[in-house]
């Protein structure tokens, strides 16, 4: 027997505070990706007159024009997403409008985390149906789980079966997310393979199962560059389409990766205008891609790689900081000392080997370098 899962009502209530699913919370600190860019995704859907698959709130093509950003024919700018290669995000959105699930694998701060809400916010409208991979992640999580106070009164039923993410998501014909998959344990990730290759969801205990309806599918991110992770098997990497996420290929695009998202985060955060800080920001950049590559940019002088990933994530993070600290310790204007501590805390993380690095690195190069004296002196200031 094959069962249908209803999406779940929610009943309005007088507190303001929390208002009812779908409702655009006005106070949220980080807005979903579906309330964030509404205005965007709304002008997109009217003028999208191509084919849609099945239950796609607007067509693989303006999907792909909602994460590279464009101009409509009615003059509508759609900011950029995700600032790479157009191809990739072509073969993600493709993915995900057959019945291949969708892995996004990168080193971690390549903005696999990003791309995954705003490609299901732009498919489905509904970026929340998120599994969030730890080594706790139980099966549960992923299947189903149990109102034990139902189970205990009345036994299995349907009203004491509590549906995952996923099984929501399938019942919906919408996207679902799972965050890190790599960490999950092996046996519990095994539990997508009945799902992703049969599309079904045994439910032994009722003797039912749910079947996915059209439209739904899978976002999953995973890497392996941290300790902690556990490979995929073979079977379940094969139900996968893999899309590896790159960082940013130059100076140029990272920097203006990390301007648009500072700005964004900035007016989320209600931050102080301050005026355009790029110098700095290029200058939070160059020691990041620097210290990841081991290569000054001249090429001239090699260096040693710490221990961080120094991702463009964490550069968005130093940057941001550095505002709130000229915001409201300084004049306003982003300055080498405001961002000197941060560059310091993403770069030493182990206390003995990354310090080191990091010494001769400011002693190698940012101290004979033209235009970094204020810089140099801020980072010796925070080093001491």
């Amino acid at each position: 027997m094959s069962v249908s899962i209803e999406p779940t009502s929610v009943t309005a209530v007088s507190d303001d505070s929390a208002p009812a699913k779908g409702a655009k919370n006005e106070q949220a600190l980080r807005p979903h990706a579906e309330d964030a860019f509404a205005q965007e995704l709304q002008a997109l859907a009217a003028a999208d007159d191509r084919p849609r698959p099945a239950r796609w709130k607007m067509s693989p093509w303006a999907v792909a024009t909602y994460l590279l950003g464009g101009t409509l024919d009615d003059g509508t700018v759609i900011s950029p997403k995700y600032v790479g290669p157009r191809r990739i995000v072509e073969v993600a959105v493709t993915t995900l409008a057959t019945d291949r699930a969708l892995l996004l694998l990168g080193v971690p701060g390549t903005a696999k985390t990003w791309v995954s809400e705003h490609l299901a916010a732009a498919v489905s409208g509904d970026s929340t149906l998120l599994v969030q991979g730890t080594a706790g992640t139980p099966e549960e999580a992923i299947r189903y789980g149990w109102n034990y106070a139902q189970l205990l009164a009345h036994g299995p039923s349907r009203d004491a079966l509590v549906p995952s993410p996923v099984m929501r998501a399938m019942g919906e014909g919408t996207i679902a997310r799972v965050e890190e998959l790599t960490r999950i344990p092996a046996d519990v990730q095994d539990t997508l393979i009945t799902i992703l290759s049969e599309k079904t969801l045994p439910i032994p205990e009722l003797g039912e199962e749910v079947q996915a309806v059209r439209g739904f599918n899978l976002i999953a991110t995973a890497n392996d560059r941290d300790r902690g992770v556990n490979d995929l098997s073979s079977a379940l990497r094969r139900r996968f389409n893999t899309v590896v996420l790159p960082l940013p290929e130059s100076p140029e695009a990272e920097v203006e990766i990390v301007s648009r998202r500072v700005d964004q985060l900035g007016r989320s955060l209600e931050l102080p205008q301050a005026p355009d800080g790029i110098d700095e920001i290029r200058r939070v950049v160059t020691v990041f891609r620097e210290l990841r590559d081991g290569l000054t940019t001249d090429g001239r002088t090699k260096l040693k790689t710490p221990s961080g990933t120094l991702s463009t994530a964490e550069a968005i993070s130093v940057v941001t900081n550095g505002l709130a600290l000229a915001a409201h310790f300084g004049d306003g204007v982003l300055r080498p000392a405001d961002v000197a501590a941060g560059i310091l805390g993403a770069v030493v993380r182990d206390p003995a080997a990354d310090r080191v690095i990091w010494q001769e690195y400011l002693e190698t190069v940012v101290r004979e370098r033209d235009g970094w004296k204020d810089f140099y002196r801020a980072c010796r200031e925070v080093s001491a």
